[in-house]
């Protein structure tokens, strides 16, 4: 159910079988990783990132890291080392 949400998601995102639709993307990706698919609650923490909500992002990114997503923790290093995110925040 949740793997489905995300898979419908990426669908939606990439257009792999139906038309884009950022909407759809959004919704399936929200259940996904309300649900805790955690390369979901990366890609969440990728968008909060991208519209500049960066306390937003490492919460995201802690939680999936904690679910064993390496691009989560890769994304948190990187984001320490260039000031965005405190040892506190971690």
């Amino acid at each position: 159910h949740v793997t489905a949400h995300y898979n419908l998601s990426c669908m939606n995102r990439d257009g792999h079988g139906v038309e884009k639709d950022w909407r759809k993307y959004l919704h399936h990706l929200v259940v996904a990783a309300i649900g805790g698919h955690p390369t979901a609650i990366y890609n969440l923490g990728c968008i909060e990132w991208h519209n500049g909500n960066n306390e937003r992002a490492a919460k995201h990114w802690i939680i999936a890291a904690k679910l064993g997503d390496d691009d989560s923790i890769k994304s948190l290093m990187d984001a320490y080392r260039g000031g965005f995110v405190s040892k506190d925040d971690l």
